[in-house]
């Protein structure tokens, strides 16, 4: 039996580094709504009180979306801690896997979207996580490759 090789601990820690960056990027969506709301107006529309300045139901609404796309991310980030501590930091393939696979499939539909609907800017802070996931799955692809099947 061959022993299972393991990633660099380097790069399971960057990882869960980041992991735990998009929960509390989720949880700020949470807690701070009204951070939240000025942030995304700055983002979007180049100053804080854009979102402010629509309609209190539309605001109140968009406070609502921000909470809830906050709270699936922690989901989603609790989910990926543990891959990444468990499977992924073990050597399991399945590990590498989930935690691109999952990334992939939250970045394609999400940016295609921002871009197509003209919210390049949410595509961009989307490029910016994707990468800090990037960097890592890319430096231990060859690990995974190389444990036995």
């Amino acid at each position: 039996m061959h022993p299972v090789k393991t990633p660099a601990p380097f790069w399971t820690r960057w990882l869960q580094v980041v992991t735990l960056a998009v929960m509390g990027f989720g949880l700020l969506l949470v807690l701070f709504p009204q951070l939240t709301r000025e942030g995304f107006s700055l983002l979007v529309y180049g100053n804080t009180a854009s979102i402010a300045a629509f309609d209190p139901k539309a605001v109140e609404y968009i406070s609502l979306v921000h909470a809830v796309l906050g709270a699936v991310m922690v989901g989603w980030g609790t989910a990926l801690l543990l891959v990444v501590r468990g499977p992924f930091a073990s050597g399991a393939m399945e590990g590498w896997h989930i935690v691109a696979v999952s990334v992939a499939v939250w970045f394609v539909p999400d940016t295609l979207f921002s871009w197509w609907s003209g919210f390049w800017q949410n595509a961009v802070l989307n490029l910016v996580f994707v990468i800090l996931f990037t960097i890592p799955l890319a430096a231990s692809y060859k690990t995974f490759r190389a444990a036995p099947t």
